[in-house]
């Protein structure tokens, strides 16, 4: 069997920065391949490196060295521009902190993306009530944040996120502020959108209890990827 094309790689990533006068290695040589409907959990433990490669992955920050490929195209080649549309239209993001706008009901919250891309009215309704009913929550469309359960609130961060239709979710911490049940609603959602709607997604997490929900698991360590066998070690004891 030939597997499909990779979608977005790390290829030899590194991120160094200088905290007062000390060297920070942030992340040291990752590789990583994401594939078409891919579900792909990233642990670690806080300051591990995940959220930094993430945000490199994003085209949100910029590497020491190597690069990220998006379908082959290296982001470091893109303009601002180009590396908007990519955000816009290809790239969905879930953050820990939900990022709802207080003001703004769960529909309006949804929709804004759309907004932004100039989509046309009916479509942004079409396309606001379909990403909603995947979540499980269009009965709740006319509700602020406020009037939201914690996970009813990451729930419409992720129909935010698929409302742009894209190839892949990067979710930083996408459970950190939940319990453990609505953690396990969450993955279960990004389970059902990588098998129904053939979205990749690839969510960082320092919770081992939802690793068994993922097609792979990466550890890093020290900004690191660990190797296969070194995960099942570290997790065995």
């Amino acid at each position: 069997m030939v597997r499909a094309q990779r979608l977005l790689a790390a290829v030899d990533l590194s991120r160094t920065y200088m905290l007062g006068s000390e060297e920070v290695h942030a992340l040291r040589e990752i590789n990583l391949n994401i594939f078409p409907g891919q579900f792909v959990a990233v642990v670690g433990r806080s300051g591990s490196g995940k959220t930094t490669l993430l945000n490199i992955m994003a085209g949100l920050d910029r590497p020491s060295g190597g690069h990220v490929l998006f379908e082959e195209r290296d982001l470091a080649n893109m303009s601002e521009d180009e590396l908007t549309e990519l955000r816009r239209h290809r790239i969905g993001f879930v953050f820990q902190s939900f990022g709802l706008l207080p003001l703004l009901s769960a529909m309006e919250n949804v929709e804004l993306p759309l907004r932004i891309s100039g989509v046309g009215t009916r479509e942004r309704e079409e396309r606001t009530r379909e990403a909603l009913e995947i979540v499980g929550l269009w009965d709740r469309a006319k509700h602020r944040p406020y009037e939201l359960s914690g996970g009813e609130q990451q729930r419409v961060a992720i129909a935010r996120a698929i409302v742009i239709r894209p190839s892949v979710i990067l979710a930083d911490e996408p459970t950190g502020e939940l319990d453990s049940n609505n953690a396990h609603s969450i993955f279960g959602l990004f389970k059902d959108m990588v098998i129904k709607q053939g979205i990749s997604v690839v969510a960082a997490t320092h919770d081992s209890t939802l690793l068994s929900m993922a097609d792979e698991v990466k550890e890093i360590r020290d900004g690191r990827l660990l190797e296969r066998a070194e995960i099942g070690q570290r997790f065995r004891d």
